[in-house]
Formats: C-alpha cells, sequence, structure tokens
C-alpha cells in the first residue's frame, strides 16, 4: 500500500483519530495530506500514516504541539537528507532526537508512578467492599 492514497476516513480508522482531529493537525501543519483528489477529498500515504503515529503516541506523553513539530522537523531533516548531511547538522538533529527520547523516557516513568498509585486506590476502594458471593 506504499504508493496508495487514503482518504481521511480510513486514516481515523488505521489511526484511532478523530477526522476532527486529523483536520486539527493539518491546520496546525503538523501533518499535510500528500494529494487531494479531484473532488477535493485530502488524501493520505503511509507515511502520513507514520506521521499521524508519532503525533498520536508524542500527545498522551504531554508533549505540547511546537514540541511535536521540532521532533517530527528534526526527524524529517534526517529522513530526507540522508548521507547529504553534514557532520556538524547530523549531530545536533541526533541531539534533538536525543533531547526527545530522554524526555519520552522519563514522561513514562512519571505515567507509571502515577498508574501504579492509582492501582493502589482502586485496590484500597475494592478492600472496602464486600466480596461478592461464590457459587458453587
Amino acid at each position: 500500500m506504499s504508493g496508495e492514497h487514503m482518504q481521511i476516513g480510513e486514516v481515523a480508522a488505521r489511526t484511532e483519530l478523530s477526522l476532527r482531529t486529523i483536520r486539527h493537525y493539518e491546520e496546525t501543519g503538523l501533518v499535510i495530506p500528500s494529494a487531494r483528489s479531484q473532488g477535493g477529498f485530502r488524501l493520505y500515504t503511509e507515511a502520513d500514516v507514520a506521521r499521524l503515529m508519532v503525533i498520536r503516541r508524542m500527545k498522551p506523553l504531554g508533549f505540547t504541539l511546537d514540541e511535536m513539530r521540532d521532533l517530527l522537523a528534526a526527524t524529517d531533516r534526517l529522513d530526507a537528507a540522508g548521507d547529504d548531511l553534514g557532520t556538524e547538522e547530523r549531530e545536533r538533529l541526533l541531539d534533538r532526537v536525543r533531547h526527545f527520547e530522554q524526555a519520552a523516557q522519563e514522561r513514562v516513568a512519571h505515567l507509571r508512578t502515577q498508574l501504579a498509585r492509582a492501582e493502589e486506590f482502586a485496590a484500597t476502594l475494592a478492600g472496602h467492599l464486600p466480596r461478592p458471593a461464590q457459587h458453587p
């Protein structure tokens, strides 16, 4: 499906993002449809879907739209330039990606702590409730 285009509804289903959210990301410049149909419908590629998945994964970690834009710009440049990048620019871009990877790891650890506390709380509440009767 690498060369095929998808309409926004299929992209929404594949990414589990709403049409409204995808349009919002388009309005903010995070993802731009690769093409338009003759009727003016947005058309997306696998690369567009992959980009939306990066955004979707960043969102629950609390990254801002500007941070998403910054990471995507760095990875876009790394991907597009390939070996044509100078050593200094490549290192600068890799440092940006490393910064985001470190921030993501820290945010995941924080979320794990929050989840553990929430599970403890739920277990405490469950301990205050009578257990359902067991049937033979």
